[in-house]
């Protein structure tokens, strides 16, 4: 706040604002009588300062404001349809600590079907005085506008304008009102073999008429159908008739969306849905019923090679028993499998062994079993049948995109190469490249042009384009073609990148411009709206209305998305409980209400439907004891599904430090805090963080936090642009009498993706926890961690210890490691793909940050390393591939073997000066391939310890194969192939 301090007055009676400025007329009768439409309206600014954005204009709440960043400024009211306003209210805090100041202000309009603001009150200057007008003016103005907008040039007390509320006084124009009702089914009590309709009717309540539309009946939250809506007189209503087909046994919640493309001015917007109060049951029909319940596969974990044979688990759902004979047919990749299924009684469930195996092959596969396979069997519903899931073979996950490099597509601009160091840090969109390769255009005209390699109906581009010149970020577009025919313009943004300064310290970087920069990539992603076969030429291309300085393209991800998933029986939509999709309304409450019940046993699953809903609030348990912020209790005992990453969107568009009355501090705004026993999948949590503790303690929040307990598992989640994708793990003083640490947790599937921290961290005495076939890109922290920090109960006992980084890939973290252990014993880093760090190592085990301290054996198998590491700490420290680092306490039992370690930025494998010794490594089986600037292995001038080599071969390492530099107490046994010590 910017305020001169007034001495020798009170607050006292002071609280309440006035309606009418000083030197002007008082409110005329009709004003009075006039409703405030800015209430609840949206409201923009061309910028904002700090930590007052323009929302405070509109919260009501006089303690709170916004400020713009300079002069002049705009704030902008969306009153939603015309509307004749006859004043303007400007308030400012009341109590007399702020000094009298003087604005200069200009009132404009704009009606719902223009396009440039016209002025409806000319500039002059209004005095603000917490002492005779209580810090308010109100200015009349005349006319119809659907927005209005206060234009600032000056404010003497303050370099930005400053307004506390905005209120907007005035009466609804003559304007349409469509409204739903009547909602009604036929028939009344289906079955799943019933085809059902919906009935409702439109109403035109308004006082014009409205234009043609359509309505969406949606179950369950997700749309089934829609219908044509003629035009409608004010008054006038119309019937509505929405076939939807067979569903399958459950309760679904029915609503109904009049105008849902917002393409009717309406007076009222908010009343265009109708959800009815009794849901639709759908009874199950009587007779047999096949589903595949899960596939296993044996070895769970296969080698390349390896013969695998498969038993699924076929379940009869039904209310008849089903005959032996029926087949169950298993494929992957191109090799098809069958077994015979035996006799299975109604609500049965029977493991099928399928005859023969399948030669696992690098990289994975999709598995697919089908139940019946050859349509013996009536069956009340023949869609459920098929189960399919991956199986992962070798390194890396098995994703279900193809990723795709612009360096090795057809291009017509700059290609963008890193230099021998990969300096980082210095606004290097190389060295920040996957591949420390990408293009530039510069012109337009100039494009990318990638050719697919397998069917595809999304995109996403990962992309570097210009901050706004006060930092912020800005949008542009970029042209989308397929085959030479125009598809999409894709909307790029730089909103959450660009992070300035020379500190290393995240938390002195700074969202404004100004030096080196970094953290220069983001992403943006898009369905299309049909499926392109193998070999489109998919071109991003800079036409004349993509208007950014420059676009600078890394690569994209082409992915054949599945179609949103049905509501599984038993759970129950946060429609049911309010939520409203795609409307831009916060449906935290909503959401939290269906949680609950779930936690309360009041239902047995909740369901989030396809669709993007505003969440701004994080979901946790209320606790009655309100033991304040840095005290929360998780939610536990619930399952929360949905349609599938692509398709259920949570987001928040308030960045935490902005969001007021947050749960936790460093915890944000969004996503869920967790307790124990919780179960969420098929979801995607976007958050809005720009920066990670600069800027006055700004941070972007955890998606995923909590003490997480035990029998919690999460699968399919996609979190972008938070602070942490996950951190397991609670400190013991916060609440300890529930202390429960993390035990078995388990991440699959996960998506996580330029964040700026951590992305998964399993820290206070989490143990036998495992992140397995997940994928993360651009973290801000270790990709991966295990902290066994100090934070506990006992020491002696809440150590992290037995926790697995399986099949996971990793990618272009920019800033510390890949994958890192602190402490702790039996923990397991095997089968991860990682590349391109830009300043630490790929892998590290480390002594600092003070954790509990290393024991027993702890393992780095079977992992490929490229063009990983980097210098650090004001570019003094250069960091291996593989680094261990006993900074005060020593690190036993360390196995390294059957990994690739290529294109190292410096050495290959690093044992670091510190005070703990490193005893007894084993290098087994070790292939390190160009170690760049640095050594194959090195052991620094104060490494303590030894290792053995086993099997392994050094190429092509600058500064020698093997050097011990002087000094050192570090012995190597062991001669790798084609190489000799060096010191």
């Amino acid at each position: 706040m910017r305020w001169k301090r007034l001495t020798g007055r009170t607050v006292a009676g002071l609280l309440t604002a006035g309606l009418i400025s000083a030197g002007l007329l008082p409110v005329t009768a009709s004003a009075a009588e006039a409703t405030d439409l800015a209430r609840g309206k949206t409201v923009t600014a061309s910028g904002s300062h700090g930590g007052y954005p323009a929302a405070n204009a509109n919260d009501g709440k006089v303690d709170s404001y916004w400020e713009s960043n300079g002069h002049p400024a705009d704030l902008t009211v969306k009153l939603g349809a015309d509307a004749d306003v006859q004043s303007v209210v400007v308030k400012l805090n009341p109590d007399p600590i702020w000094a009298t100041r003087t604005q200069d202000i200009q009132v404009l309009g704009r009606t719902q079907d223009g396009t440039a603001f016209t002025s409806l009150r000319a500039r002059a200057g209004y005095v603000f005085n917490p002492s005779s007008n209580r810090n308010t003016v109100t200015i009349p103005v005349t006319g119809r506008v659907a927005d209005l907008q206060l234009k600032f040039f000056s404010n003497t007390e303050a370099p930005g304008a400053q307004v506390a509320e905005i209120q907007v006084f005035g009466t609804a124009a003559p304007n349409p009102d469509l409204t739903v009702s009547a909602l009604s089914w036929s028939p009344s009590s289906p079955s799943e073999t019933d085809d059902i309709t919906v009935e409702g009717t439109v109403r035109n309540a308004g006082s014009a008429a409205s234009p043609a539309t359509t309505v969406n009946v949606s179950l369950g939250g997700v749309v089934v159908g829609s219908a044509p809506v003629g035009p409608l007189a004010a008054g006038a209503s119309a019937p509505v008739s929405v076939e939807v087909g067979k569903r399958p046994q459950g309760s679904y919640t029915v609503s109904a969306l009049v105008d849902p493309t917002d393409t009717v001015v309406e007076s009222d917007n908010t009343n265009n849905s109708r959800t009815t109060a009794s849901p639709l049951v759908v009874g199950q029909s009587p007779g047999p019923d096949l589903e595949v319940r899960s596939i296993t596969s044996s070895p769970a974990n296969p080698p390349v090679g390896a013969a695998v044979t498969f038993t699924v688990a076929v379940h009869n759902r039904g209310t008849g028993a089903v005959s032996a004979g029926t087949v169950t047919r298993l494929t992957v990749g191109s090799t098809t499998l069958n077994g015979t299924t035996p006799a299975i009684a109604a609500g049965a469930t029977a493991n099928v062994t399928v005859g023969g195996s399948w030669t696992a092959a690098s990289g994975g596969a999709t598995l697919s079993a089908t139940a019946d396979a050859t349509n013996l069997v009536a069956e009340t519903s023949e869609t459920n049948n098929t189960f399919a899931r991956s199986i992962v073979v070798g390194r890396g996950a098995a994703v279900p995109y193809t990723e795709l490099e612009a360096e090795k597509a057809d291009y017509q601009g700059t290609l963008l190469q890193s230099d021998a160091e990969r300096t980082f840090g210095h606004t290097n969109f190389a060295t920040e490249s996957s591949g420390r390769e990408s293009v530039r255009l510069n012109s337009t005209g100039q494009y990318v042009e990638f050719t697919s390699t397998a069917p595809a109906n999304s995109i996403v581009v990962r992309n570097s384009i210009p901050d706004a010149p006060g930092g912020g970020g800005r949008e542009a577009t970029i042209s989308l073609y397929a085959d030479g025919k125009f598809v999409r313009k894709l909307d790029l943004s730089s909103k959450h990148s660009w992070l300035y300064g020379n500190t290393d310290s995240p938390e002195g970087l700074t969202n404004t411009p100004g030096g080196d920069a970094r953290r220069l990539f983001d992403e943006s992603h898009a369905l299309l709206t049909e499926t392109y076969p193998v070999g489109t030429k998919f071109r991003l291309q800079r036409d004349a209305s993509d208007n950014a300085a420059f676009y600078i393209i890394d690569l994209i991800d082409l992915e054949q998305v599945a179609a949103p998933s049905s509501q599984p029986s038993g759970c129950v939509s946060i429609t049911t409980y309010g939520a409203v999709a795609n409307d831009g309304l916060d449906d935290t409450a909503a959401i939290q209400r269906a949680v609950t019940a779930n936690q309360n046993g009041e239902i047995d699953c909740v369901w989030i439907p396809a669709g993007q809903w505003r969440q701004e609030q994080k979901i946790l348990t209320d606790d009655p004891l309100d033991r304040g912020q840095w005290n929360q209790v998780g939610i536990r005992d619930v399952t929360i599904r949905g349609a599938g990453m692509w398709h259920s969107q949570l987001y928040t568009l308030t960045p935490p430090h902005e969001a007021g009355g947050i749960n936790h501090p460093h915890e944000g705004n969004f996503g869920f805090d967790i307790d124990e026993n919780t179960q969420i999948s098929d979801i995607a949590i976007f958050g809005s963080g720009t920066i990670r503790g600069g800027d006055g303690n700004h941070e972007g929040g955890v998606a995923l936090n909590g003490r997480f307990g035990k029998d919690t598992k999460i699968s399919n989640v996609w979190i972008e642009h938070a602070n942490v994708g996950v951190w397991a793990g609670r400190d013991f003083d916060n609440i300890q009498e529930l202390w429960n640490p993390g035990d078995g947790v388990e991440f699959t599937g996960m998506r996580i993706r330029n964040t700026y921290a951590d992305g998964i961290n399993f820290a206070n005495g989490t143990r036998n926890s495992t992140v397995y076939n997940s994928s993360f890109r651009n973290t801000g922290d270790d990709a991966l961690a295990v902290w066994s920090s100090k934070y506990v109960k006992d020491q002696s006992v809440d150590i992290g210890h037995d926790n697995s980084f399986r099949n996971n890939t990793i990618q272009l973290p920019w800033r510390a490691n890949g994958i890192a252990i602190y402490g702790g014993y039996g923990n397991k880093i095997e089968n991860n793909l990682i590349s391109d760090t830009m300043n630490y190592p790929a892998i590290m085990l480390a002594t600092d940050h003070d954790p509990l301290p290393f024991s027993g054996q702890t393992l780095i198998a079977n992992n490929g390393l490229y063009r990983t590491g980097g210098a650090f700490w004001n570019e003094d420290q250069e960091f291996g591939a593989i680094t261990l680092f006993p900074q005060n306490l020593p690190i036993p039992g360390v196995t390294i073997r059957d990994t690739d370690i290529v294109d190292s930025t410096y050495d290959g494998i690093q044992f670091k000066t510190g005070g703990g010794l490193m005893p007894d490594v084993k290098i087994q089986n070790v292939r390190i391939e160009k170690s760049n600037n640095g050594s194959g292995i090195l052991a620094m001038g104060g490494a303590r310890g030894n290792a053995t080599l086993t099997g392994v071969t050094i190429t092509d390492s600058r500064d020698g194969h093997v050097l011990i530099e002087p000094g050192s107490q570090f012995t190597i046994s062991g001669t790798p192939n084609g190489a000799r010590a060096k010191r």
